[in-house]
This record gives C-alpha cells, structure tokens and sequence, in this order.
C-alpha cells in the first residue's frame, strides 16, 4: 500500500498535512515509550484514540470527494468502493461499507459526521448511531430523526459501539415517546397480521402409541402456550404413574405439560361442530369403569386403558359416557356427559383450610401443591362437595387413580395409600 507517494508536491492543506503527519510518525516511530511516565502514557492513549477519529473523520471526508470525482474511472474500477479495495488492499466488504459510511456521513447526519471529526466518537460508534437513526427514518418525522441522533452521539460519550446499538433500537421511545408507542402499534399489528397467516399445525402418526408434530404461532399465542406448560410443569401439577418420581428433561417436562393442559381443557367452553361439543368423549364399559382394568374408546376410535379413563372422569376436560354391555341386545348408555366435576374456587379454599396439605398419611405438601380429589369417584356417582373432596398432592392422587393401589380411610381424615395384593 503506498502513503505518500505523490502528496510531497502538492498545495492542497489536506495532502500538505498527510506528509508531514507521516514525516512526524517516522520521527517518533522509534522512541522509546517505556520512558514515558504513567499519567504521559495515560494521556497519550486517550489522545491518540481521538486522534484516531479525527483522522477517520477526514479520511470518510476525501472519500467523498472522490466518489463526486469519479476516482473509479482512471483505473476502470466498477465503483469507488471496488477502487479503495484494490488501491488500499482491503476486504471489498469493508470498502463498500466505508464508502457508505462516508457518504451518510455527508449527508444527512452531519451531527454524527461533526462528533467524528472532533473525536468524540469513534468510527464504531458512528456507525451504529448512522444504522439507528436510519433505521427511525421510515416511522419517524425529519425532526425526530435528527433529535435522535444528537441524543445518541451525546450517549456515544458514555458508552460503546455495542451498548449503543442497544439504546439505538429504543431512541424512538426516548425521543418522542406517545410517536413511538403509536408506530410500534402500527408495526405490531402488521406483523400479527402476518403471524396469523403463517401460522399451522401438523401431527403425524407414529404407529406406537404416539404422534409427533410441529407448529408456528405467534408471540401472543406462544407466550400464552409457554405460561400454560410452566404452571402444568409445577410440582403441584405433575401426576404419577405411580412408580415414584421420574427425572425428566426439559423437553420431557413441556411435553408432559402439553398433555395436561389438553386434558383440561374445559368442556364447556370449547366451540361446537355439527351441533355437539368439540370435546373428546370417552366411552367405558362399567365394568372396566369399577375395576379399572381393560380397555376404553374415544369417540374418535383410538384406544386408552381403562385406568386412564377413570383418571380423565376425575378431573379432566372430557366428556365420560360410561355404558353397559346387554347380553341379547344393544348397549346402554347409563351416563353421559355430567362435566360439573371440578371443585370450585370457594370449596377449593375450604379445603386447604381444613385439610392443610395434602391428606395421605405422612405426606406434608402444602394446599398449593394439591389437586381436589373426589372420595367416591365422580366416575361412581359421587358428588363435587367438601364432604367428598379431599386434598392429594400430584404423587398421592396418581396412586390413587392406579389400579395397582388401593386407599384407607383414617379415623384422622387422612388416607393410607398400599399396594394391592
């Protein structure tokens, strides 16, 4: 790369100024700085920075010049920043952002190109407050633009390229506030526009019992997706399969979420397709009702244990259709669709302040852990009452809700929970 080749004859106070300054820099090019003293290497390093601005400043200056002069041309070069790459040996990249660095600069944002020539930002920092305000162009005025860039080259005084373009993306809200509030209501409407148009949902089945599927919401419906599998994710919210806890990963944990919260949907809040409810029923024989072994149906045709469907009767947002088999004729419906099953906020009260926890014996998990479980089954007839509610925490109400367990009723009002024999 040449340096001054040329600039010794010139008359010009720009190409004077560049040979004498590389006549000074070889005169100091090999003093010592160990010598220098602490606050003198201080000074210098925080001088030579500013320096270093300025000279940038004056540097992006002449560039412009030379794209107006056509500097491409002697040489055929395709443009000025093609020219600079080869004549400087610089990336090409990094020529063409310089060249419109330099022409931004120029203009519109003088305030921005001034603060460089004075060293009181530097390079980096210019270039983040031109990307900012640029970006503020196309929803804010003239004058907000430039308030915003003055007040990003006043914050450029106490923090760096990086802090900057940070605070860049909220000028707006700085600058003129109620302006920016009602711009970015405009632009968030128009991307939930857009959201709600790219938004799908596919399932596939697997053939083992389970489906895998993928999805794109927007950022409304995926922070609402995200709260739901956190609060199903809680201890309080996590069932048992009755073969004490599982360490799960995270992705186990959401997924086992998801399908809590699709379970308790509620019933009767869900639209209607062809006059009936859009929730799924359960059809379970009687029998596999009392002993919860065997099998039940979806009204969609897929297959569930029996031990599950008692589970769902209990607390879920499904509608149970329990039926008799008759011997020499059709089957009987003997119960469709009582969805008053859950407790409601009062009796849940009422039951944490009588219960205290958790009611299994020797269990002491507090009410906010609790799930309200049903005495005699919902599923056998019995009522939502606090006669026959009690509280079971996620542990103790899966094992009772497993076939493998029975519960004992204690003098206390606790429950005892053992295996069956």
């Amino acid at each position: 790369m040449s340096t001054t080749t040329g600039l010794e004859s010139r008359i010009h106070p720009i190409a004077r100024f560049t040979t004498r300054l590389h006549a000074a820099l070889g005169a100091v090019g090999e003093a010592p700085t160990w010598s220098m003293s602490l606050d003198e290497q201080r000074d210098t390093l925080v001088a030579l920075a500013r320096a270093e601005a300025r000279l940038a400043a004056l540097r992006l200056r002449v560039l412009v010049a030379a794209d107006a002069s056509d500097v491409a041309a002697a040489t055929s070069a395709t443009s000025t920043a093609a020219w600079l790459a080869h004549a400087t040996i610089r990336n090409r990249g990094a020529a063409h952002r310089e060249v419109t660095l330099a022409l931004a600069l120029e203009h519109p944002h003088r305030s921005t190109r001034d603060a460089l020539a004075a060293g009181l930002v530097d390079l980096d920092q210019a270039r983040v407050i031109v990307e900012a305000v640029d970006a503020l162009a196309g929803e804010a005025g003239a004058d907000v633009t430039e308030r915003a860039e003055k007040h990003l080259v006043h914050l450029a005084g106490q923090h760096d390229a990086k802090e900057l373009r940070t605070l860049g993306r909220r000028v707006f809200e700085v600058v003129d506030p109620e302006a920016a509030d009602l711009a970015e209501g405009l632009h968030l409407e128009r991307g939930e526009r857009s959201a709600a148009r790219a938004s799908y949902l596919t399932v596939t089945d697997n053939g083992d019992g389970t489906h895998t599927g993928r999805f794109k919401l927007s950022t409304l419906h995926t922070a609402m997706l995200s709260k739901a599998l956190t609060a199903f994710s809680s201890p309080r919210q996590r069932p048992d399969a009755g073969n004490g806890p599982v360490a799960l990963t995270r992705p186990e944990l959401r997924g086992e979420a998801f399908a809590r919260l699709l379970e308790r949907l509620p019933a009767d809040r869900l639209p209607q397709a062809g006059g009936l409810s859009a929730t799924v029923v359960v059809l379970l024989d009687y029998d596999r009702l009392l002993s919860g072994l065997g099998t039940a149906t979806l009204d969609s045709g897929e297959r569930i244990s029996a031990g599950t469907a008692r589970r769902l009767n209990c607390e879920s947002g499904v509608i149970p259709a329990v039926y008799r088999r008759m011997l020499g004729g059709p089957s009987v419906v003997l119960d469709l669709g009582r969805r008053t099953r859950f407790h409601t906020e009062a009796q849940r009260l009422s039951l944490a302040i009588r219960d205290h926890g958790c009611t299994a014996e020797g269990c002491d998990r507090p009410p906010a852990w609790c799930h309200a479980h049903h005495d005699t089954p919902w599923s056998r007839g019995g009522g939502t009452s606090l006669d026959n509610g009690r509280l079971l925490c996620a542990f103790h109400h899966g094992r009772a809700h497993s076939p493998a367990y029975d519960l004992t009723r204690l003098a206390s009002g606790q429950v005892r929970v053992h295996r069956r024999t």
